[in-house]
């Protein structure tokens, strides 16, 4: 079966979707949710029929699916870590069985669902705020944030930063002393520095954000106690905006700051997107979890001279880094869907030649020394 075939590859696609969604309804934790995900799943696998017998009035019968590695990966992470994990990707899948979709005859109704489902994904993931209808609404109430999948993708940037700066670091000092001790010092050096620069700078933010959010709740506390009609004339018109009647509105806002004890914690959420619980994560766990990955990273081009020297180091400290550059790329294409190989490469390229350039300069300089 040819995989470009529109029809069969609209199929694999939506078998896939049925997957994870089928998947993520059966590791998530509230009970609404969890619904929400089984009917779209139920939704996908339809579609996914509708392919297959299309294809079947044709003479083609679809081989059994058998889903693709990075589609057995978001099930894996999903299973492990929560859906939560894989929003974002699933969010990216959606709009570009979209885009396929306008592009078929006969697939409008199905281009519109998948649409659908994005903007509902886009909901869930806390990423807009607004545009889904009063019934979907009540069932994602209360939903936390989460950056499950962000925090995958930033750390996959983490561990390409230390592996691309200390390639073209040990790159640079190998071409100026020829690969001598030097490279090890400064490679190491480069590590430590990157790594610690990079933990300071997460720890910053984060702790920055954790001090303006609570700045923020605290705001939010006096003013429920100085102007109670106003915190909820606002609260009513967030859920106006987001699809509820004037009166259902304000028969919510009533409710929530009727009881002082979860009022806060509702505003926190609707108003500032803020849970309360978590304030943007730990500073220290963010710090050293920028720390580890960065050094992981960083320690690929300079491991080679811990235990050689000369060019034999160079030759194999490049060898270490494209296949990590190759790994890095390959994960990425969990998030864009494109080709593992182009993925792949790109990003083998790109620190190829950023560390054929340091050499090169760190080459001219080392001679112009000598001389």
């Amino acid at each position: 079966m040819n995989k470009n075939n529109p029809i069969y590859k609209a199929y694999l696609d939506e078998r896939s979707s049925a997957l994870l969604y089928q998947t993520m309804s059966e590791v998530e934790k509230d009970p609404r949710i969890a619904e929400v995900y089984r009917r779209i799943s139920k939704t996908e696998t339809e579609h996914a029929d509708h392919w297959k017998d299309r294809a079947a009035e044709t003479g083609i019968i679809f081989p059994e699916f058998k889903p693709a590695w990075r589609i057995r990966t978001l099930v894996r992470l999903a299973k492990k870590f929560g859906p939560t994990m894989i929003l974002p990707s699933i969010q990216n899948m959606e709009q570009v069985g979209a885009s396929d979709y306008s592009k078929m005859s006969g697939a409008a109704s199905m281009k519109s669902q998948e649409q659908s489902h994005s903007r509902l994904i886009t909901q869930i993931t806390g990423a807009v705020r607004g545009g889904l209808e009063g019934s979907v609404l009540m069932q994602l109430e209360g939903r936390h944030r989460s950056a499950g999948g962000n925090a995958l993708r930033a750390a996959v940037l983490g561990a390409n930063d230390g592996l691309v700066s200390n390639l073209s670091l040990v790159m640079g000092v190998a071409g100026a002393t020829l690969a001598g001790k030097g490279v090890l010092i400064a490679g190491l050096a480069g590590l430590l520095a990157g790594a610690i620069s990079m933990a300071l700078g997460e720890w910053l933010s984060v702790q920055s954000s954790r001090e303006l959010y609570s700045h923020q709740i605290a705001t939010e506390k006096e003013e429920i106690l100085t102007s109670p009609e106003e915190e909820k004339e606002e609260l009513a018109l967030i859920y106006e905006s987001r699809g509820f009647d004037k009166e259902t509105a304000q028969s919510l806002a009533d409710k929530v700051l009727s009881n002082p004890e979860t009022a806060i914690d509702t505003l926190a959420r609707e108003e500032l997107g803020i849970n309360p619980e978590e304030l943007g994560g730990s500073a220290w766990e963010a710090a050293i979890t920028s720390f580890l990955l960065f050094a992981l990273g960083a320690i690929l081009p300079v491991a080679p001279f811990l235990f050689l020297s000369g060019m034999t180091a160079v030759y194999l400290s490049v060898a270490l880094s494209t296949v990590g550059l190759f790994v890095l790329g390959a994960v990425i294409t969990l998030f864009t869907g494109r080709s593992v190989l182009f993925s792949g490469f790109r990003m083998v390229l790109f620190g190829l030649v950023a560390a054929a350039i340091t050499f090169g300069i760190g080459r001219l300089i080392g001679v112009s020394i000598g001389v």
